[in-house]
């Protein structure tokens, strides 16, 4: 094991620490199975028997910082030489049946603290500052072959935390993990204990799946499992009915193969617009002679991408952002009809900061099987990307706006603020889109042109 892990020198000088005070301190959970992957952080978890008033008398003198945020779980957090710490007292973790927020007992050893954690691969600890290996569950094993595995009967292990069941579709996404037949008939039959978890953690462990190489895989899991029913109604949804005359792909299976398609990122934008760009065609699909089609599913699935995203408790600017790229997601495809430079000065614009994201994601959204459709479309999106490229260069396309201000429009008209200012600026501002760069000059006779209209229409 020596071999296999290799100990932070912060991990052991602190086990060295608890050791002289007479206390036990343990490396556990995610933090020992990722030094075992190699894929050791800055973030390490620990677990003693000695009580927080205890922990933060040893941290005394030793620590750059400790946080107390989380005492009355038992957990202290220390900051050290780079490195964030939270050392936890032994402990269970239960809900009860209608609580939101695990009620926490303090456990006399660490062969129960393991015992009462999600998985064999984190049910894994170190003796420090000896570094003796602590694997009661054969989670070692588990980790090698891939497999996922409660240290209990998972109904147990659910029951006492429902978000280790959305957890699981987590490693499934981020480790490549497969779990057992009876976690996944656990996650079935507990599912409807995910409503008594907050938004916020389950918010969070769906952004930490969806960073995952297999996400396909664990969205088709809590799919499969009834748990997006309980927090993303929006997916299943997209199982639509098939049509026997009228056939139409699969929207689900499409929805899985365009979020995998999209980079991951820690920034969950692209993803999340990747996951609900089609929600809207569930409730707009109508089938015509010329086929099935979702008429503005766009349009429906942004209000509806919002609405999702709000009631996970995303930050605005998310929420925002995802609304953006759902409502937009469709207007590549007009592009083939011929797109006038204006038209591309729009698109720039109304995409903002996000256009790379929206090219992503258009791009990711072509998940035909016809080699010759596939080849015309990524071309189409090579030749958007080249032509935007290319005005950027001649112009500040982040930047448009129009040739005029405010207080030159009323200068020049003779006209006090209010809403006809707005409308010459707007006005203004799409002659510039249309045309490009505009003199002061050219600008002035344009809005005395205006003017005049808009006189003779009064």
């Amino acid at each position: 094991m020596d071999e296999l892990i290799d100990l932070p020198t912060v991990a052991t000088e602190l086990g060295t620490r608890f050791q002289k005070a007479g206390h036990q301190l343990f490396l556990v959970g995610g933090a020992v199975r990722d030094a075992v992957l190699h894929r050791a952080g800055n973030e390490l978890d620990f677990a003693t028997d000695a009580r927080p008033q205890q922990v933060i008398a040893v941290l005394q003198g030793w620590a750059e910082a400790r946080y107390l945020v989380g005492i009355r779980f038992g957990t202290v957090g220390a900051r050290k030489r780079g490195h964030l710490l939270e050392i936890t007292t032994f402990r269970e973790e239960i809900y009860a049946e209608d609580s939101r927020n695990p009620e926490v007992t303090f456990a006399k050893d660490v062969e129960t603290d393991l015992a009462r954690r999600d998985f064999t691969i984190n049910a894994m600890a170190v003796r420090l500052p000896d570094g003796e290996f602590v694997d009661p569950h054969r989670g070692l094993f588990d980790l090698a072959h891939k497999r996922l595995r409660t240290p209990l009967e998972p109904e147990v292990a659910f029951t006492d935390d429902p978000l280790r069941m959305l957890r699981a579709a987590r490693f499934v996404s981020t480790l490549g993990m497969q779990p057992d037949p009876e976690v996944v008939d656990a996650m079935r039959a507990l599912r409807e204990r995910l409503r008594i978890v907050s938004a916020e953690r389950v918010r969070d462990e769906l952004t930490k799946l969806l960073h995952g190489e297999h996400v396909d895989r664990a969205l088709e899991l809590v799919v499969d499992t009834g748990l997006a029913d309980v927090f993303l109604p929006e997916l299943p949804a997209l199982r639509l009915e098939q049509d026997p005359v009228h056939q139409h792909k699969d929207v689900l299976r499409h929805t899985l193969a365009v979020v995998k398609r999209t980079p991951p990122d820690e920034d969950p934008t692209l993803r999340l617009a990747a996951l609900l760009h089609d929600v809207g065609k569930p409730v707009t699909k109508r089938i015509t002679s010329e086929g099935v089609q979702f008429h503005h599913h766009e349009v429906e699935g942004a209000r509806m991408a919002e609405d999702r995203l709000r009631a996970l408790r995303y930050p605005e600017r998310v929420v925002q952002d995802v609304r953006t790229l759902v409502e937009m997601h469709l207007r590549f495809h007009t592009y083939r009809l011929g797109w006038t430079d204006g038209a591309l000065r729009r698109y720039v614009r109304d995409a903002g900061p996000l256009l790379d994201k929206l090219n992503q994601l258009t791009r990711a959204d072509c998940t035909t099987q016809n080699p010759r459709k596939a080849k015309m479309l990524s071309d189409l999106q090579d030749d958007l990307e080249q032509r935007i490229a290319r005005l950027a260069e001649e112009e500040n396309l982040a930047a448009i706006k129009p040739p005029l201000n405010g207080h030159e429009v009323m200068e020049h008209l003779g006209i006090r603020p209010g809403p006809m200012v707005g409308e010459a600026l707007e006005y203004l501002l799409e002659m510039r889109m249309d045309r490009g760069p505009i003199s002061k000059e050219e600008a002035l006779r344009l809005l005395d042109e205006w003017w005049e209209q808009r006189r003779g229409e009064q």
